[in-house]
């Protein structure tokens, strides 16, 4: 069975976006690129919002543009092997390899993927992973805490939700941007 993670990067003040959408306060260097990249070896399938997954689409071609780093190259390649599932109501039709467009978000959908799955799964995307919260579906929380306070903009977590969690990993990066993995206690 997969366990279902929900993992962005964010503020310290637990943004993963600004009033104005950015979110450069952690964009990875070589370092964090590389671990995050170990990480997802273990993803079998991304569950993504429409507007996450037109940001992660970019790894469909990462691989063609000139001059690419090797941690990029890699990148690329463990995102291309992994399914995707793209919620939403308006996406026509994807640009992506192993990709599928769902509708709704079933969260039975998701109890018989978790279970049916030997790898891990990720939901991504705050609008998307706040309905996952919701329905309890969440297995594992991993922050990539950037060393700025946004003051606003788009939370980490959803508002009304309570989880008692469980410290299972930390690591700081040079860039000053610091790994958080809890896991949800039940």
């Amino acid at each position: 069975m997969g366990k279902l993670i929900y993992s962005m990067i964010t503020s310290l003040d637990g943004y993963v976006s600004d009033e104005n959408g950015d979110y450069g306060w952690g964009a990875p260097d070589e370092e964090s690129h590389t671990f995050v990249n170990e990480h997802m070896r273990s993803i079998g399938t991304y569950l993504y919002g429409r507007r996450m997954y037109e940001t992660m689409v970019f790894w469909e071609t990462a691989h063609t543009l000139p001059d690419q780093p090797p941690f990029i190259l890699e990148c690329a390649k463990v995102w291309q092997a992994a399914d995707k599932v793209v919620y939403s109501t308006t996406l026509a039709e994807v640009s992506s390899g192993r990709t599928r467009i769902e509708r709704a978000f079933d969260p039975e959908r998701v109890r018989e993927l978790k279970a049916a799955s030997d790898r891990d799964l990720t939901v991504d995307g705050p609008n998307l992973a706040a309905q996952a919260i919701r329905a309890g579906l969440v297995d594992e929380f991993q922050l990539f805490v950037g060393p700025a306070v946004a003051g606003g903009g788009v939370p980490f977590f959803p508002a009304g939700v309570r989880a008692d969690l469980e410290l299972l990993d930390e690591r700081r990066f040079g860039n000053g941007v610091i790994f958080l993995r809890y896991g949800v206690m039940r």
